[in-house]
């Protein structure tokens, strides 16, 4: 559940103590790291200077927000880092995303997957099944690398630059069709294309026979859980199937990225390499 900061129509005045302590804490989460001032806080909430100050502060008394002396900003504090951390051991990701593989079954008619990153390999967690006689299935637990198939493709092209190179430059690309990626210069171009175009394509790379689109599923923190995918016969997955599929399970993916608490936001200049905003294109090295 989202718990909105805007005060929509509601006069300020008449808002609960702690709907506005909750307004006060979703601005500074959602902004976060930047730390904000009592007169930021208070103007952009509409609330009195003296009522924000009088909820910061009590906020701050209990340790769920911190604030710098020098600066006077208030920050997120060892509090809101405990609620947080509850929150995320209370999340099943598998759970979450069952309704967005069944939505995307009945969508599609295609089998769609779950898998999940595991160091330099990933694992099918769960699965379900195409309605068609003719169909594809996978084997739950069976570990794949990260350059072969749709959904590890698009953890790999996920992950931060460097850990790319590490991959590239350390683990060798096995074939495991005659389809599967084993030249890194053909990778890295592979991962420039799934990043502008938000999912990644398989046709008979993993398994023969076999096409998928997959795309990446985030935890809070901007990491890779792992990958969304749907996938069937090769000969149903042409050009415009793939891309039609693929922006289905693009946003079935930002969306259990979303409810497992993900949000983008626009990369701004000086981020680290990685940094998970907007994908920036991989630098493609000679």
């Amino acid at each position: 559940m989202t718990i909105s900061t805007a005060i929509d129509s509601e006069d300020s005045r008449t808002r609960s103590g702690l709907g506005r302590a909750l307004a006060v804490i979703n601005m500074i989460a959602e902004r976060s790291p930047q730390t904000l001032g009592v007169s930021t806080i208070a103007r952009e909430l509409e609330l009195p200077k003296a009522v924000a100050h009088r909820i910061l502060k009590e906020l701050v008394g209990d340790g769920f927000l911190g604030f710098d002396e020098e600066t006077k900003q208030y920050r997120l504090g060892p509090g809101a880092l405990a609620v947080g951390l509850a929150a995320l051991r209370a999340l099943n990701v598998p759970d979450i995303a069952r309704r967005y593989m069944v939505r995307l079954v009945r969508a599609t008619g295609e089998t769609a997957t779950l898998s999940m990153r595991q160091g330099w390999s990933r694992v099918y967690v769960d699965q379900v099944l195409s309605p068609h006689e003719v169909r594809m299935s996978v084997s739950l637990g069976t570990s794949h690398p990260l350059h072969s198939g749709s959904s590890s493709k698009a953890i790999l092209a996920a992950l931060p630059d460097a850990e790319i190179e590490d991959y590239l430059d350390n683990h060798g690309l096995e074939r495991v069709t005659p389809a599967t990626i084993t030249s890194v210069t053909r990778l890295r171009e592979e991962i420039v294309r799934i990043r502008e175009q938000g999912f990644a394509v398989s046709l008979g790379e993993r398994q023969s026979g076999a096409g998928s689109v997959a795309a990446a599923v985030r935890y809070s923190t901007g990491q890779v859980f792992g990958s969304l995918s749907l996938c069937g016969p090769q000969d149903r997955f042409d050009p415009r199937t793939c891309a039609a599929h693929g922006a289905l399970v693009a946003e079935a993916a930002a969306e259990i990225s979303a409810e497992i608490g993900f949000r983008t936001a626009p990369r701004q200049a000086g981020a680290r390499d990685g940094a998970v905003s907007d994908p920036q294109p991989l630098v493609l090295r000679t």
